[in-house]
């Protein structure tokens, strides 16, 4: 066979459908304003523990929604529960309810 200088590389694809939503339906259910996220970032914008640390509430939100919850246990310990990400919510999302819920969650799951 001719080698042409590349080669045909592993497909980079992730399946959702094999992801664990278990964490979205469980805040779903306690916190039902999740459903109403469009994704704005506003929460990430004003959040004090982002301006100190790598945190970012909406990227957490999307890995919550995906159902990758590897990536939001290492996450959510950075959040202080200030609440400001609730204050600013162009939805009213109660995001503190939603990170303290998840911690919950995950602590209990261990």
């Amino acid at each position: 066979m001719a080698d042409f200088g590349y080669k045909i590389q592993e497909d980079r694809q992730i399946n959702y459908d094999s992801n664990d939503r278990t964490l979205f339906y469980f805040l779903k259910r306690v916190e039902p304003s999740i459903s109403l996220c469009i994704g704005c970032g506003t929460c990430s914008a004003t959040c004090t523990a982002g301006q100190f640390t790598q945190f970012d509430l909406h990227k957490i939100m999307l890995y919550v929604r995906r159902g990758e919850k590897v990536h939001i246990a290492n996450e959510i310990k950075k959040c202080m529960l200030c609440g400001k990400c609730s204050l600013v919510c162009p939805k009213g999302i109660n995001t503190r309810n939603i990170i303290f819920q998840t911690r919950k969650f995950i602590h209990s799951n261990k």
